[in-house]
């Protein structure tokens, strides 16, 4: 089952200051039914922010989108069972988080719940700046969380 128009959303806010939080709506996720595997990619320039200088300053400064295009995870749910998926169920999701270059294996719960022929997929986890070689600049390190909320939605179809 396959998108090519899955959703992340990320928010590295802190209190009282402007939000940090920016939307992609053209995320590409793939599941093999049979095993399990499951594996996405977000281009990271389709990420888009309110404030334009804050979406200039994300791809330059902090992501550098130009030596590092994408985001990707690949990996497997863990004992995935394609007959359950008519009701609601929770999973567990392990794999490789490629974010600025650097792979990082997580683990973290799936929601999965098949309905109308679609496989709906959603996820929230958290990750740090730091652990991705992400610098925030001294200047502005009190306005942007170093824990950055991750929250993931796919509606999968057949190919």
């Amino acid at each position: 089952m396959i998108t090519r128009t899955g959703q992340i959303k990320f928010e590295a806010s802190v209190p009282s200051f402007e939000p940090v939080a920016a939307v992609n709506n053209s995320v590409s996720a793939i599941l093999d039914q049979s095993n399990g595997e499951f594996a996405a990619l977000a281009l990271i320039k389709a990420f888009k922010f309110k404030v334009p200088l804050m979406e200039e300053h994300f791809n330059e400064n902090y992501i550098e989108s130009s030596l590092y295009p994408k985001a990707t995870f690949k990996g497997r749910i863990i004992n995935f069972d394609s007959s359950e998926l008519t009701i609601s169920k929770k999973y567990d999701l392990e794999g490789d988080l490629t974010i600025h270059g650097i792979t990082k294996k997580i683990k973290t719960k799936i929601t999965l719940v098949s309905k109308d022929g679609k496989l709906y997929v959603a996820n929230n986890f958290i990750v740090k700046a730091q652990d991705f070689n992400i610098k925030i600049p001294g200047i502005v390190k009190s306005k942007v969380s170093e824990d950055v909320n991750v929250a993931t939605d796919f509606i999968l179809d057949k190919k």
